[in-house]
This record gives C-alpha cells, sequence and structure tokens, in this order.
C-alpha cells in the first residue's frame, strides 16, 4: 500500500511559480507511476502531467505545456511539480495519484489510479 502527502500550494500571483511536492510512504514507491490530476470547483478532475516509474518517461496535458516540469526522486519517494507562469485558470486543488505497473507507464485517467492524495489548493489571483 502506498500512502501520499501532496505539500507545496498556496496563494500566488499570475506569473508566479510554485513547486509541489509528493511524498509517499511504502517501500514499492519505485513500481509506481505517479501523476498529478487537479479539480477547480464545479469542473471533472483533470489530468495534469505524470512520470513513469523510473522517471524516463513523462506526459503533460497540453495546458501545463512549457510552464510545468514533473520530476522524481525516488530515493527519497518524492515526486515534484514545478509550476512557472502560473495563471488564475490554473486554480484548483492538486491531487497526487499513484498507479502500480510494469514497464514505463504514466498515469493520465482517474479510473487507471491505484492511491490519491488529500490534495493541496493552488490559489493564482489576476
Amino acid at each position: 500500500q502506498v500512502q501520499l502527502a501532496e505539500s507545496g500550494g498556496g496563494l500566488v500571483q499570475a506569473g508566479g511559480s510554485l513547486r509541489l511536492s509528493c511524498a509517499a510512504s511504502g517501500r514499492t514507491f519505485s513500481m509506481y507511476a505517479v501523476g498529478w490530476f487537479r479539480q477547480a470547483p464545479g469542473k471533472e478532475r483533470e489530468f495534469v502531467a505524470s512520470v513513469s516509474q523510473s522517471g524516463g518517461r513523462t506526459s503533460y496535458a497540453d495546458s501545463g505545456k512549457g510552464r510545468f516540469t514533473i520530476s522524481r526522486d525516488n530515493a527519497k519517494n518524492t515526486v515534484y511539480l514545478q509550476m512557472n507562469s502560473l495563471r488564475p485558470e490554473d486554480t484548483a486543488v492538486y491531487y497526487c495519484a499513484a498507479r502500480f505497473g510494469f514497464g514505463a507507464i504514466v498515469v493520465e485517467t482517474p479510473r487507471d489510479v491505484n492511491y490519491w492524495g488529500q490534495g493541496t489548493q493552488v490559489t493564482v489571483s489576476s
């Protein structure tokens, strides 16, 4: 079993940056692809970015390409999401998610997620 804990959210002005962290418990973290999803009020949860088990493969939603960077440090059981050039439309609760699997997989849809974190709020003011 894997437990996920997000941190790093907060209030930032448009154009600013934040780095989210997802700390995982469990000795098998390196066997999980990890992704970030977000959910704004009244909207469905949507994919943001994902990284494969070793970090060698990444995937991004169009909304974050060129602005967001996902990375992981398996020695620290932590995945990061660096968010630059933030916009008001990036305001949402950001969730970390893990998917168990073999091969260089990513996690891009909620139905593939095995474990969720509790979420961290990101608010971007205009």
